[in-house]
């Protein structure tokens, strides 16, 4: 018997960087706004109490507005790749610190139903939704030049 096999084609460093004008690209740009707006009132309080979380919003805040706007310049499949591995780890992280004592942040353990909180996992859950189905959606060629028939005698 031969084992089923199956591989994952590989994009090419041209379908990366080509823009592939997905209409999911007006979701995924609203909900990386909003989870990045979303984190701005807790830099602050972060920056005091623990000041490595606050330095990873920060961070996350950049990051999400670069890429919202990068979607909106040109939303190739590296910036879809690069928003869906952003806000996955964003939601890894908010779950992690809700499972586990985090050092200077103990008191975030249980609490999943903070406000700003929740605003920023549906957020980051929507974009990451809009980056995958962007990413699924099949890449449009790019128009071949047709040659010319010389006229029928």
């Amino acid at each position: 018997m031969n084992p089923i096999s199956y591989t994952v084609p590989t994009p090419t460093r041209d379908e990366l960087l080509r823009g592939r004008r997905s209409p999911y690209r007006f979701l995924l740009i609203p909900g990386a706004v909003v989870a990045a707006i979303a984190h701005i009132p807790v830099i602050g309080p972060h920056l005091r109490e623990a000041t490595y979380m606050g330095v990873l919003f920060i961070v996350l805040t950049v990051a999400l507005l670069a890429l919202a706007t990068a979607a909106l310049i040109r939303d190739s499949g590296a910036v879809y790749l690069a928003t869906i591995l952003t806000c996955a780890l964003a939601i890894i992280g908010y779950a992690a610190t809700r499972t586990v004592a985090f050092p200077q942040l103990a008191d975030d353990v249980g609490n999943w139903l903070e406000p700003l909180g929740v605003v920023c996992v549906l957020s980051e859950a929507l974009t990451l939704v809009a980056g995958i189905a962007a990413l699924r959606r099949p890449l449009s060629r790019p128009p071949q030049p047709q040659l010319r028939q010389p006229p029928a005698p």
